[in-house]
């Protein structure tokens, strides 16, 4: 009895990680194409000079929180179009459709105003005159980006959330292989064309976006399925009900998502205030944690899929199942993600500055003491994103956006302030400040998932 027991378990936790992996590979393409523009554009400024890496990398940091936290409002979109699609409602598909995309408008129009003058908060901040004017290049040119990531984030959910997910990972590869050429060729002037500098490769980034999102929409238009959809014939119009609805899903998960880049935001401004070239060395770091940090994002995304549908068959069992595994899937990713920065620190960090160059002689040091911090934060920041997204697939919002904020600003942000700015660690002070914050929230997250789903029970 016990064997056929145990049996039978392992056969559930088989099935769930296949269902899960089946899920989350085509998410974990897609996020890591996306990242890759960023860190494509970060390894080429350190190509060009540690000025341009620190101002391009904290431009670049700005003009991607404002993004992630405007797609994190977007993904209200997902979930209503997904009910709808499995209820067959066209009508309401297209209402939902319709309603984003004046929401992409609203949001688009205020936030590009926001980027572009971002210049007048970053001298406020107390950036270098040399910082401020090489990041407000930077941010000067993907103002024009702005529209076309948001909207290419929008069309991603719906298509997404009617079973076409291959065809958003085929295009954000392809716009990141874009952006690369783009990057070498008007950064550095091959080819014949003009040396360009940090503008070179901002427009090589917007060039991408647009690509992205006009190649998206030529397929939504296009496919024998989706053109049958009416998306964009009464765009102009207002319906309250959609908006409410969008607003009331997504905006908690834009805050959440705010709330955790923000905190990373603010002690990028801070390293700042430390120097040129502890600011380069958090840069490398940040990049680097921040394309390994995209596999349990798309994690979390599984989760909430999987979770939610567990619930929604009332299998409580199941949920904890789903959330779990993703977890545990998660975490083991994770592990290896942390060796690999404590093994190989000077080897990542060649890959962004020349380490034989007398000019990064003093970043190297500091880069390689935040990095062991980052890899062993690494460990705890995977599993309680996926956590999160498993209390999302429970329709909780809410609490943990308020759980982010004492966790990430409450907790991460002041005590790696006074563990910078009041001891000797410096940057790696803010550095383990915020890893306190993240651990501090992996425990509360994990405390309300166990909570809600044994509520349910």
């Amino acid at each position: 009895m016990n064997d056929s027991r145990s049996i039978s378990n392992s056969s559930l936790l088989f099935s769930e990680c296949k269902a899960f992996l089946t899920l989350a590979l085509p998410i974990v393409g897609v996020q890591l194409s996306q990242a890759a523009i960023g860190f494509v554009d970060t390894l080429m400024m350190g190509r060009i000079g540690l000025e341009t890496l620190a101002a391009g990398g904290l431009a670049a940091l700005t003009f991607s929180v404002f993004l992630y936290t405007t797609s994190g409002i977007l993904m209200g979109v997902s979930p209503i179009v997904a009910t709808a699609y499995g209820a067959g409602d066209r009508q309401q598909i297209e209402r939902v459709v319709q309603q984003g995309c004046l929401l992409v408008i609203g949001l688009a129009i205020p936030i590009s105003f926001a980027i572009a003058n971002f210049d007048i908060l970053m001298r406020q901040l107390g950036q270098a005159e040399t910082t401020v004017v090489l990041g407000n290049t930077y941010l000067d040119i993907m103002v024009w980006g702005f529209f076309p990531a948001l909207g290419f984030a929008l069309l991603r959910s719906v298509v997404s959330a009617m079973s076409h997910t291959r065809i958003v990972m085929s295009i954000a590869i392809g716009g990141t292989i874009i952006n690369i050429i783009g990057d070498y060729v008007l950064g550095f002037g091959k080819f014949g064309f003009p040396q360009l500098g940090i503008a070179g490769l901002a427009v090589a980034s917007i060039f991408a976006l647009w690509v992205m999102f006009l190649a998206l929409l030529s397929y939504i238009l296009t496919h024998k399925e989706l053109k049958t959809y009416r998306f964009f014939r009464h765009i102009y119009r207002f319906d309250r009900q959609i908006i409410i609805s969008l607003i009331r899903v997504g905006v908690p998960i834009g805050i959440s998502t705010a709330l955790e880049i923000g905190l990373f935001t603010i002690v990028t401004y801070l390293m700042g205030l430390l120097g040129t070239e502890v600011l380069a060395a958090h840069q490398v770091v940040l990049q680097t944690v921040a394309i390994t940090f995209m596999v349990p994002l798309a994690m979390s995304y599984a989760a909430t899929i999987r979770v939610g549908q567990e619930i929604g068959q009332n299998n409580r069992v199941g949920a904890i199942r789903a959330g779990y595994v993703g977890v545990a899937i998660g975490l083991g990713f994770m592990l290896l993600m942390a060796a690999i920065l404590l093994l190989f620190p000077d080897r990542i960090i060649g890959i962004f500055l020349d380490l034989q160059d007398p000019r990064n002689v003093n970043v190297v040091p500091f880069a390689t003491g935040i990095m062991t911090i980052a890899a062993i934060s690494q460990i705890l920041d995977g599993p309680q994103k996926i956590i999160m997204g498993a209390l999302y697939g429970l329709q909780d919002t809410r609490i943990p956006a308020i759980l982010s904020f004492l966790a990430f600003w409450g907790i991460g942000l002041t005590s790696g302030y006074w563990l910078g700015f009041h001891t000797s660690l410096g940057g790696s002070g803010l550095w383990l400040g915020q890893s306190i914050g993240i651990a501090i929230s992996a425990v509360m997250f994990f405390w309300r998932f166990n909570y809600l789903v044994g509520d349910r029970g």
